[in-house]
């Protein structure tokens, strides 16, 4: 079998507002969770508790998620003011 070798260059990662799209991920994942809280018995009567559980551990990796961006973040500035600026070739 051939390798596989990819004909064109892989293209720029999107950067956008990452850091808000994973806070607003938590937030939806938690109102889930509360939302579902109170019907916890029809969740259990039907063996269906892990909808809860999932929402809640939806929020929970959403909190690490949410530390893990703003340090990426926060790294990817410091290391375009450590850069020279466009044009500098010091």
């Amino acid at each position: 079998m051939a390798k596989w070798t990819p004909k064109h260059e892989a293209p720029e990662p999107l950067e956008g507002p990452v850091v808000a799209t994973i806070t607003g991920g938590t937030i939806l994942w938690f109102v889930l969770f509360l939302v579902q809280v109170p019907f916890y018995g029809w969740f259990a009567d039907r063996d269906l508790t892990w909808w809860v559980w999932t929402c809640l551990a939806g929020a929970g990796l959403g909190l690490i998620g949410i530390w893990y961006v703003r340090r990426r973040d926060a790294a990817l500035k410091r290391a375009a003011a450590s850069r020279p600026p466009h044009g500098d070739t010091a």
